[in-house]
């Protein structure tokens, strides 16, 4: 049971390159690690806790996140929100601020996720552009890649596109939806005309599942895959060697949606 009785939920956004994911690790620069220092040197003092709705890898960004910070004593955190952003660095920002339960769940609050992973298609891309997705060059098979998000959509055991962990049985998650969009998002002169996105609707994730997931769908667009796997690797997960993940800067955690508010 928690000890510290108030509880304030933060939305908040970050650039995720210069950080080794959300979760502290031991000397290394992470997203909560640097948001737990802020929020010390602003409130001036270390009685706190806090959680995140999202353990983001390494290198992944955030548009729609969520934190949830327990106090023992009550403050009026929209004043102090200003300091808070103030003092983190221009990579990570708390977006709004808002006083909840006592008994509200911040992670058994979460009912959808939507990730989206940015790349190009570009036989001249700009190093510039690197930061914010990935270059594939070559002939892809567009029908074939949507054909390929259609098959990822509804409950599936997903232990053939995560990685496996020791201590976890249950690989059963669904996705709401997948598909290739046009994105609009990034303009300017470093950045190639057409840009593409990877977007994933599910109620939960396994760890780098979105990230094996958009490799698949590469290896379907060049060929590399036939779609007939996807559906073999959801029943026979042993029988295949394990899918490489895309590279973390292309993707972001898009949207977070809660319940109980």
């Amino acid at each position: 049971m928690q000890s510290r009785p108030y509880s304030y939920l933060f939305s908040i956004s970050y650039f995720g390159a210069r950080y080794k994911g959300w979760a502290p690790q031991p000397n290394q620069q992470t997203v909560q690690r640097r948001l737990e220092r802020v929020l010390r040197h602003v409130m001036g003092h270390e009685d706190f806790s806090l959680i995140g709705a999202s353990r983001t890898d390494a290198g992944v960004s955030c548009i729609g996140g969520y934190v949830q910070v327990f106090l023992r004593e009550k403050v009026d955190m929209s004043t102090l929100l200003p300091q808070f952003n103030a003092h983190l660095p221009q990579d990570i920002r708390l977006n709004s601020v808002l006083e909840v339960a006592t008994d509200f769940n911040l992670i058994h609050s979460v009912t959808e996720k939507t990730y989206r992973y940015y790349f190009t298609n570009s036989q001249s891309f700009h190093p510039f552009a690197s930061a914010f997705m990935v270059n594939l060059p070559g002939e892809l098979n567009w029908e074939a890649m949507k054909e390929a998000c259609k098959l990822f959509t509804g409950s599936h055991d997903f232990k053939g596109f995560c990685k496996p962990s020791e201590n976890k049985t249950d690989y059963k998650r669904e996705v709401l939806s997948a598909d290739i969009f046009t994105s609009k998002e990034f303009l300017g002169q470093f950045f190639p005309e057409e840009i593409f996105y990877f977007e994933i609707t599910g109620t939960g994730f396994l760890h780098h599942q979105v990230r094996m997931m958009m490799s698949v769908v590469w290896q379907i667009g060049s060929q590399e895959m036939e779609l007939a796997e996807i559906t073999s690797r959801f029943d026979f997960p042993e029988r295949f060697e394990k899918l490489p993940p895309a590279p973390s800067n292309g993707l972001v955690l898009w949207e977070t949606l809660l319940t109980n508010l």
